[in-house]
């Protein structure tokens, strides 16, 4: 039975259940192992916690962690992309980790902050951040703030002072980009061309309080190739030594961004790591003949990479009926939860849980749909699924970044899924169901 009733207690190890397919790329770093989510059985978190609700792997996000730690050379940083996934309990289990965090906003910031992270690791990024942000940012000495723009950099100077400096990177929105005001591709609005990252440059060199350290360049994302990603690596540090250069300050720091993919397709081939590495290493050593950049350092900050795997969401089956050929399964859930299946499109993973095994299903096509009133809301298809029924659980892999917060909570005024973290094989509530009377009762009928 599907129970919606707030619960703060620890769910121990279960005995297993089993999956709705064989095994595919799953590692010892996500959250699905042996048919259970973070080493508890599914069926016993859905009856304590109720359904919907997302579950995060507190050691496998540990794991990812230090593997990327591990593998990349001592002169990268690592900084948590906190927009991929801001549960407290996510960013303070990295933050053990000794993980910096990616800000882009006062909410992101103050997460962050209660979760530990120091300022000295916090780096401010994102277009469009108010006055009141970037006070905060200068008050508390964040590590550096990215600048998207001139203006930006005469609002931060004038929130100096002797004793409030502040620290930057200039956002450039081509690191390939060798000349100024060069055009880029049809919808680029992040960052500056060549021009005005240079004007911005030479006046934070000029300005009494600003520090300028570097560049930061976000032009690619969720990618699994790793030479792809060592190329945006190599033209920013590029991009970097140009400005640098030109506006007269030392290189110290440039921020790659993010863009490690995970893959979410059962036949896609994950990133490789190593070769990453070897050829950010590579990267380095090449900077390292010009004694102008002795002192770089080049900061990443992986979000879904990291939180992604660690993540599932569970949803109960409430009902299943047969349309054109399939069997259309509708969940307690929708993409009022998990909206990526319908925005941008893409497909997760799926875990049939039953209490009969779902082995002994039948395979048939189905189509995995939510309770809302639109035709998008459809979470996963399937030409090969075992046979679902009511009363089943239907976990979906590879959420644990870009899922709830991402989503539309409100639309339908269905509750909100709680958010379960685990570790150690017990697991704990770290976010009560949102309540959509609680929207209903702050607002107010105007009598005139």
């Amino acid at each position: 039975m599907r129970g919606d009733r707030p619960a703060t207690g620890e769910t121990p190890v279960q005995d297993p259940v089993t999956d709705a397919a064989g095994a595919s790329h799953e590692t010892p770093d996500e959250v699905w192992q042996a048919e259970q989510l973070a080493g508890c059985d599914p069926r016993a978190l859905a009856e304590r916690f109720g359904t919907p609700l997302y579950v995060y792997d507190l050691d496998a996000l540990a794991r990812r962690a230090a593997r990327l730690r591990a593998a990349l050379p001592d002169q990268v940083d690592v900084a948590y992309a906190v927009k991929a996934n801001p549960s407290l309990a996510v960013i303070a289990r990295l933050r053990a980790t000794g993980i910096g965090a990616d800000v882009s906003s006062e909410g992101e910031l103050a997460a962050a902050l209660h979760a530990g992270i120091a300022p000295a690791s916090i780096v401010v990024t994102g277009p469009g951040k108010s006055d009141a942000l970037l006070r905060r940012a200068v008050e508390l000495g964040v590590r550096a703030i990215a600048v998207d723009s001139p203006g930006e950099v005469a609002r931060i100077e004038a929130l100096t002072r002797a004793d409030r400096r502040a620290r930057l990177l200039f956002r450039v929105a081509d690191p390939g980009d060798s000349g100024a005001g060069r055009g880029h591709g049809a919808g680029q609005v992040f960052g500056m061309d060549g021009e005005d990252a240079l004007a911005a440059a030479r006046r934070a060199v000029e300005a009494e309080h600003l520090d300028p350290l570097g560049v930061h360049a976000f032009t690619v994302s969720a990618v699994l190739d790793a030479r792809v990603l060592v190329d945006h690596v190599g033209r920013t540090v590029a991009a970097g030594r140009r400005l640098a250069h030109a506006a007269g300050f030392p290189l110290r720091l440039v921020d790659v961004g993010g863009g490690l993919g995970i893959p979410y397709g059962e036949r896609d081939t994950p990133l490789d790591l190593a070769v990453f590495a070897a050829g950010v290493a590579r990267v380095l050593r090449d900077a390292a003949a010009d004694p102008a950049l002795e002192a770089l350092r080049i900061l990443v900050e992986p979000g879904r990479y990291l939180a992604g795997p660690a993540g599932a969401y569970l949803a109960r089956v409430v009902d299943v009926k047969r349309l054109d050929g399939r069997y259309v399964t509708i969940l307690d859930g929708g993409i009022n939860h998990l909206l990526a299946p319908a925005l941008p499109g893409r497909a997760h993973r799926m875990r049939l849980v039953t209490s009969d095994g779902p082995a002994d299903r039948a395979s048939v096509p189905v189509v995995l749909t939510g309770p809302l009133c639109t035709g998008l809301d459809v979470l996963g298809r399937a030409d090969a699924f075992p046979r679902p029924a009511p009363g089943d659980l239907v976990a979906f892999l590879d959420t644990g970044a870009y899922g709830f917060t991402q989503s539309m909570p409100w639309f339908l005024s269905h509750p909100g899924p709680a958010e379960v973290a685990a570790s150690g094989g017990r697991a704990v509530l770290v976010r009560p169901r949102l309540d959509p009377s609680d929207l209903v009762e702050r607002q107010r009928i105007p009598s005139w």
